[in-house]
């Protein structure tokens, strides 16, 4: 009778906690970009963050999406993807606007200019939204005609899940080309870190489709390597690189 009424108790709260988790699946991934957001409003400077971030982010859900046409995995993964494409797209479009108030003189660049010079260094937000436009109806199409290979399905979570794995690569480049992490949020790598750790156990502990736990691991590595910098940069302070390239190379990557 007792253990009757125990687990009477114990199933309410069971199911809190999956609604719980599953609500930190969807909006936890989003958090850490609030400080820096906030950041970039208030100093009207986007320098330190680098917009390849919302790149690698919003080609990885969109991959994740498509993959959930072929190999359906759990809900909350899924609007976490929804979540992540629309939060990335607002950082982008702050991050666009701070920059062009900035910089006057620049020659507006334009995504109908396919010159790869300057692939991701465009001068307005539409001209990032018809990239992704572009590359959701090509890749869907790729996708629709190949539904039906167990292998493509496959391999499309792999890059998925590999490619929002390498997250963290363009901002710790970035902090490598300029021997300091000035005007990256720290909260927000921290942030990263926990998430991915929380995020990581999760797939693992629910049996999510190898890929994901795999990469989430890497992801973790990398967010360490950042911290690192983090630590390295601020204790042993060095002098960045001149770098001669193309003008676009000292943008924000």
């Amino acid at each position: 009778m007792e253990t009757d009424g125990l687990e009477w108790l114990l199933v309410p709260v069971r199911q809190l906690v999956a609604w719980g988790a599953a609500g930190a699946m969807v909006f936890g991934g989003v958090v850490p970009y609030i400080p820096q957001y906030r950041d970039i409003r208030r100093t009207q400077n986007a320098e330190g963050f680098s917009t390849y971030v919302c790149l690698v982010l919003l080609v990885a859900n969109i991959l994740r999406i498509l993959f959930w046409f072929g190999r359906r995995f759990e809900s909350p993964l899924l609007w976490q993807s929804i979540i992540m494409i629309i939060t990335m797209l607002l950082m982008l479009k702050l991050c666009t606007e701070v920059r062009v108030s900035n910089d006057l003189n620049i020659k507006r660049r334009s995504f109908a200019d396919f010159d790869l010079n300057y692939f991701w260094h465009w001068s307005k937000f539409t001209d990032y939204v018809q990239c992704v436009l572009t590359f959701t109806g090509v890749t869907g199409y790729i996708t629709y005609l190949w539904l039906d290979s167990s292998l493509f399905v496959e391999t499309l979570g792999f890059l998925a899940v590999f490619t929002e794995a390498m997250l963290g690569v363009p901002q710790l480049y970035r902090n490598y080309q300029n021997r300091s992490t000035e005007g990256m949020s720290v909260k927000m790598v921290l942030m990263w870190m926990s998430g991915d750790t929380f995020k990581t156990v999760y797939f693992i502990l629910n049996q999510a489709p190898l890929q994901f736990s795999i990469c989430g691991l890497l992801q973790v590595f990398v967010d360490i390597a950042i911290l690192l910098q983090v630590y390295l940069y601020s204790s042993y302070p060095q002098k960045p690189t001149s770098h001669t390239a193309h003008p676009a190379s000292t943008k924000a990557l």
